[in-house]
């Protein structure tokens, strides 16, 4: 089992990172969240990892707190949760919330993660329920919204869903707009182009 990688960053989008250890590549499947803590190419990096074995592949799946890992096997302990469900569901909400929703029995916000109905939410309460609480938060990052830029990302929130877009696609676009170099100085006017750009990929 590979559960952690050492190395430096040779590649990178929104849903992958290549790893070169040793001069050896490892392709990993990550989350948004994860995507947003990626130093620049040719970095140092240290992700914690989880394989999961197919008949035709190896599928390394990468983040970058060991809760973010816990987190993802908890979902996909879940019947009807497969990896790229549980990877969406941890781009499209912070650990903090996640476990919010699983505590206070928020079923209609669990219910708006992508591939997840009514059945697959009440079975996340249900089963995560004493499950959540027990995540090592602390080492964890939100990376939702801080500071002035919350209010900047908000505005471009309400702006792409003025437009006609999802909500979740805006929030995607807007966050990984937000995470691209120089965005610390952004005006909400460049955020929303730049999360058009995302959105219409």
């Amino acid at each position: 089992m590979i559960a952690q990688l050492r190395g430096t960053l040779i590649e990178k989008t929104h849903s992958e990172a290549v790893v070169d250890c040793g001069g050896v590549g490892y392709a990993v499947s990550i989350s948004l969240a994860t995507y947003e803590q990626l130093p620049e190419l040719d970095g140092k990096i240290q992700l914690f990892t989880h394989l999961i074995p197919r008949e035709d592949a190896l599928n390394l799946y990468g983040f970058s707190t060991t809760a973010e890992r816990e987190a993802f096997l908890m979902l996909t302990s879940i019947s009807g949760i497969g990896p790229k469900s549980a990877l969406a569901i941890l781009s499209s909400l912070t650990l903090f919330e996640l476990r919010d929703y699983i505590l206070r029995n928020n079923l209609l916000a669990l219910q708006k993660m992508p591939g997840i109905g009514k059945k697959t939410a009440e079975r996340l309460i249900i089963e995560l329920r004493d499950k959540v609480g027990k995540l090592s938060l602390s080492e964890s990052v939100d990376v939702s919204f801080i500071g002035a830029q919350k209010l900047i990302q908000q505005d471009a929130l309400a702006a792409l869903i003025s437009l006609g877009y999802n909500k979740l696609v805006a929030e995607k676009s807007i966050k990984a707009a937000a995470s691209e170099p120089g965005a610390e100085n952004i005006t909400t006017d460049q955020l929303i182009k730049k999360a058009l750009r995302f959105a219409a990929q």
